[in-house]
């Protein structure tokens, strides 16, 4: 049986996106949850207040790919963070059988769960947040992750990314904290064909909202 943990995350379907796969058109999917507590995130309701926001049915979501399909070049699955258990392996199994191929954002800290979705298949290009240097992620991610973790689990999704260059895209957003220096620091850290995408930050304007950044 189908687990249906990750189908009730769904907090959001944005019809169709231009910008968050760039050269595609696509449907994008929304997941709350995040295993981050990032000071500047842009999802703070969506990521850390889930259960404030709407489950969008997975009926919904279903009706819509297979009665629009034929105009979408794709679908994004976005976060939050989508990557937070084993239940997203099946989520993305039976959104890969809608037929479309899919775009993956992550922060990457769980590469062995990475892993065995891009074993099914269906998802065609992973989107990874590298926060900056590893050395600052405890202070990137409020504390959720450390040095050593980071290390770690990038060393797992580098080695991943040497074997299939294609399927990921590596981008960091230009926060407070980070240097031009940082930025040069996380650019060695890729692996040989692979290239850094960096994003403006925005302030986030009053109260913390659920508006995405562009997950190009």
């Amino acid at each position: 049986m189908t687990n249906t943990h990750a189908w009730s995350r769904v907090r959001g379907l944005e019809p169709v996106s231009l910008c968050d796969w760039p050269g595609n058109v696509v449907c994008v999917l929304f997941l709350g949850g995040c295993n981050c507590k990032c000071p500047h995130c842009h999802n703070a309701d969506l990521a850390w207040r889930p259960s404030t926001l709407p489950i969008t049915p997975r009926e919904t979501v279903e009706h819509y790919i297979r009665a629009r399909g034929a105009w979408l070049d794709g679908l994004v699955v976005t976060g939050g963070e989508p990557v937070m258990d084993s239940s997203i392996v099946d989520f993305i199994d039976d959104i890969g059988g809608l037929g479309l191929p899919i775009k993956l954002d992550s922060n990457g800290m769980h590469p062995e769960i990475l892993e065995t979705i891009l074993s099914l298949g269906c998802v065609k290009k992973v989107s990874v947040d590298i926060k900056g240097p590893f050395e600052k992620y405890e202070e990137l991610t409020g504390g959720s992750f450390g040095e050593e973790a980071a290390r770690e689990h990038f060393a797992a999704l580098f080695e991943m990314a040497r074997r299939r260059p294609e399927a990921f895209h590596f981008r960091t957003t230009l926060v407070p904290e980070l240097t031009d220096d940082d930025i040069r620091t996380v650019r060695t850290l890729l692996p040989s064909g692979c290239v850094l995408t960096t994003q403006q930050y925005i302030e986030p304007k009053g109260k913390e909202t659920t508006a995405c950044q562009s997950s190009s």
